[in-house]
């Protein structure tokens, strides 16, 4: 299988800091019993998760800019 590559995940992310939380958060999900949502062969989870992001399985929820009224 391919090597997943930091580029590859940035097309769905915006930016690094953003895809290191999201990664990490996903990790401890992992950890803590959810299941992978691509195959995970024999991968270590970080990398299984960074595939996760790469194939836009994971989408990040941006919080609606407040209004100023």
């Amino acid at each position: 299988m391919a090597r997943v590559t930091i580029e590859d995940c940035l097309k769905n992310v915006d930016n690094r800091f953003t895809l290191v939380h999201l990664a990490a958060k996903r990790v401890r999900q992992v950890r803590e019993g959810a299941d992978f949502l691509v195959p995970p062969y024999k991968n270590e989870d970080v990398v299984t998760v960074l595939r996760e992001i790469a194939a836009n399985r994971i989408v990040v929820k941006k919080d609606p800019e407040p209004d100023d009224e």
